[in-house]
């Protein structure tokens, strides 16, 4: 089976504002990227919209309401100093959160053996009833509610190897046995979760990485700490939120990951997921804010996908 590849032109229309990093360069430099030959064998999708009840999953349905209601009908309109809307956002973040929805289906209906979503904004900082740290909705946690719903794929687990801490994530997350949430991630840095002790009911695993940390440091934690323990948890489906910013590169953080240890972790994701769940993957876009090493590093994350 193939890797699929569920992206659309809508994202590309949620605009920020001028200098802010979020930026639609952004994904425009990862679809440059994977428009190349080598990735032609990629199934390619449009990214739908998901449904007020699916995204409701996640967060409560009148707040769902509220955000889409507070879309601006022009110029911007900000939920916080880092979260900004523009008249296009509306459709980005459901086509976001519908973007995973879709790949949801697709692996766990065997069209597709994983698959990546090339979206925007992020989602993995948006709590039940906050967006913040440029994310709206949670789209990794809306699949994988989904994917109880419409699957029974009850256990799910959700690996996050972005350099900020997915606290939305966590926060949807912690209070169930049954959804797992393992984070690597530079700390102290935004949004000040992620201590290796916040650690829910059993279900949460942070491995925090100091400031300046490599390659090193970052595959001891994960061989040392995420992997056994999602190996432990038996998912019956696994999402990566792929964030790219802990690359070396990136403006945002001070980590100094290789494009190489991006195909290292998805191989190593990708192992357990063969033991445990038959291989079903889906990953989604979060940081990274170095067009160039963005570019490189989820052309690595993606070459791996589609070899397993």
């Amino acid at each position: 089976m193939s890797t699929l590849l569920v992206t659309h032109p809508a994202f590309l229309a949620h605009d920020t504002g001028a200098h802010h990093p979020e930026r639609p360069a952004r994904l425009e430099a990862v679809l440059k990227a994977l428009d190349r030959d080598e990735f032609a064998a990629l199934q390619r999708r449009d990214a739908p919209e998901a449904t007020v009840e699916q995204i409701a999953r996640a967060h409560p349905s009148a707040f769902v309401q509220a955000v889409i209601e507070a879309m601006p009908k022009s110029g911007h309109a900000a939920f916080d100093a880092d979260t900004i809307c523009s008249p296009g956002s509306k459709e980005a973040v459901l086509r976001a959160c519908g973007a995973v929805v879709a790949a949801v289906d697709a692996v766990a209906s065997g069209e597709a053996q994983n698959a990546f979503c090339a979206v925007r904004p992020p989602g993995h900082h948006a709590e039940p009833m906050q967006p913040m740290g440029f994310c709206i909705f949670n789209n990794v946690a809306v699949g994988a509610l989904h994917a109880r719903a419409a699957h029974g794929l009850q256990r799910v687990a959700v690996v996050d190897f972005d350099v900020h801490h997915g606290n939305g994530t966590q926060a949807m997350f912690e209070r169930d046995p049954e959804l797992f949430f393992a984070s690597t991630h530079q700390y102290p840095l935004y949004p000040g979760t992620g201590a290796r002790g916040e650690k829910g009911v059993g279900n949460i695993v942070n491995a925090p990485l100091p400031p300046h940390a490599g390659s090193e440091e970052f595959r001891s934690a994960m061989e040392r700490e995420v992997l056994p323990a999602l190996r432990a948890f038996k998912p019956d489906l696994l999402l990566i939120s792929a964030g790219f910013d802990a690359h070396r590169a990136d403006p945002l953080a001070n980590l100094n990951l290789e494009d190489g240890d991006y195909r290292w972790a998805t191989e190593r994701l990708l192992e357990v997921a063969k033991d445990c769940c038959g291989g079903r993957v889906v990953s989604t876009l979060e940081g990274g804010y170095d067009l160039g090493a963005l570019a490189s590093a989820s052309s690595e994350h993606v070459r791996a996908l589609m070899a397993a």
